[in-house]
């Protein structure tokens, strides 16, 4: 991402365009709607590649640790403060995990 884009309006179109494509593939037999806010966090472009890898094995990452075992872990590696209570709404630790 260029840094004269802004991270806000960046994350909304995501949103749009991704909650658009969930609808019309009929991916979520129920109303699927994102919920509030957003979590970023930025990397160096030397590590370009760790995280090009990561993406390409998320599913077999996922498999041993859900998405919010590994936000939780990126919250404190980042020294972010936060309350749990008012990161997610976190659903059943099995549908966390990412099964596509």
């Amino acid at each position: 991402m260029k840094p004269t884009c802004c991270l806000s309006d960046f994350v909304r179109e995501i949103k749009k365009s991704s909650n658009a494509f969930i609808k019309d593939k009929n991916f979520n037999g129920a109303n699927f709607s994102w919920q509030e806010g957003f979590g970023a966090f930025s990397y160096s472009h030397s590590q370009l590649s760790t995280a090009i890898n990561y993406s390409e094995n998320q599913k077999q990452h996922h498999k041993k640790k859900t998405f919010k075992e590994e936000y939780i872990v990126m919250l404190k590696a980042f020294e972010i403060e936060f309350n749990e209570k008012f990161t997610f709404e976190w659903f059943d630790e099995n549908e966390d995990k990412i099964n596509t």
